[in-house]
């Protein structure tokens, strides 16, 4: 099978244990892209963040950021965002108000969080090391739902930091059997990301495809967490990292190596060195232009 795309989550994917990117994963993402493949990040972290990191692997492709809710360029206009309304905003940041959880609404140009006191230490270090670029506007209000009486908003995505576990599968039960146009997705036991419905990574990058004029069966993608799992069934070939749970190794075609054991530079060089660059198989009419 001849691939066209790279598509790779970067929490856990690209990003180390002590959040860099190794040089060989980024020598690994320069040279296929010399072949003539498109890399893509495909990632729960907002456009933001995941501009960031394509600028430092010097992509100038489209990444799908917000879990697939929203697809854009580097210095261009999105094409393809999906939305949470303004009502479902409200209701949903209202109702995640009755528990002891950070909240913030997370719109492409900025954030917007509550001041709730975190008590728990592994807690505090996750939500203010997400990655977000020190120019992404942060603000910090005592009540979120009283600043969206005043300015609504419609992001593509919001997120909660609970300090039980417990709270957070309430919370997580109460809000799709109440919230029809909402997916909440579990990204640990202690966070919990919404969305519109219908969004994943998944539908995201089948968007950025058909933009593109690239079929899944064209696309290898590299993960490691569960919400990757629907992207590594359904692509061409699916890759878990080494460090990946079991669920996704399960769910994989292939299992390269932990991101610390440079995974995805590894699994590049298994597979890619034996395709010829996508320009010269057009030129012999393998693949069409």
């Amino acid at each position: 099978m001849i691939y066209r795309l790279l598509a790779l989550n970067i929490d856990g994917t690209l990003l180390q244990s002590n959040g860099k990117i190794h040089r060989t994963t980024k020598d690994a993402v320069d040279y296929v892209q010399q072949k003539g493949i498109y890399v893509t990040l495909v990632t729960s972290r907002s456009i933001a963040s995941a501009k960031k990191v394509a600028k430092a692997l010097k992509l100038k492709s489209f990444v799908v950021a917000h879990h697939g809710a929203y697809i854009a360029a580097p210095n261009a206009k999105p094409i393809y965002v999906k939305r949470i309304s303004e009502e479902a905003t409200y209701d949903s940041v209202r109702f995640l108000e009755g528990f002891p959880c950070q909240i913030r609404i997370v719109h492409e140009d900025f954030s917007l969080a509550n001041k709730q006191k975190i008590n728990n230490d592994l807690l505090v270090k996750t939500v203010f090391t997400t990655g977000d670029p020190v120019f992404y506007s942060q603000q910090f209000v005592p009540s979120i739902s009283e600043s969206l009486i005043e300015q609504p908003v419609s992001p593509p995505k919001i997120e909660a930091y609970f300090e039980e576990e417990e709270d957070l599968r309430d919370a997580k039960k109460a809000l799709m059997s109440t919230f029809a146009e909402i997916e909440a997705i579990e990204l640990s036991p202690l966070r919990l990301d919404i969305v519109p419905y219908g969004v994943s990574k998944l539908t995201g990058l089948m968007a950025l495809g058909e933009h593109l004029g690239i079929s899944l069966n064209e696309m290898v993608a590299i993960g490691d967490s569960n919400e990757d799992i629907s992207l590594i069934e359904e692509v061409g070939l699916g890759v878990a990292m080494g460090n990946a749970g079991f669920p996704v190794k399960k769910a994989a075609d292939w299992i390269t190596r932990s991101v610390n054991d440079h995974g995805v530079a590894y699994m590049v060089k298994e597979h890619f060195r034996k395709q010829q660059p996508i320009e010269f198989l057009k030129k012999m009419k393998i693949i069409k232009s």
